[in-house]
């Protein structure tokens, strides 16, 4: 699995990107055909530093694309996975469903 990590307009921590790559690689207890996965973080409002976190999950077949936003990164980063991981849930039932 490829882990790409952009951050916008300012440059990640060490720790960030390290918690980032912790979290993705769990995916993998999900579905674990998971290509490619992209992090892009910004600052949405820098007056109300609001920061988003955006994910592309590439699959065969399928690409899963979830924001997130809040007032810490974690939190998005958190978020982000929980949605991501509903969705590959969700393809791999269907996947299952499909062939029997």
């Amino acid at each position: 699995m490829n882990i790409n990590i952009t951050s916008r307009k300012f440059r990640a921590k060490d720790i960030l990107k390290d918690y980032i790559t912790q979290e993705v690689k769990g995916l993998n207890r999900y579905n674990d055909q998971v290509m490619d996965v992209n992090v892009i973080l910004s600052f949405t409002h820098m007056k109300d530093s609001i920061k988003t976190c955006e994910m592309v999950v590439h699959i065969p077949g399928k690409i899963i694309t979830v924001t997130a936003e809040s007032e810490e990164f974690e939190k998005s980063i958190h978020q982000c996975i929980e949605k991501v991981i509903r969705q590959l849930t969700k393809e791999k039932t269907k996947k299952l469903n499909k062939i029997r």
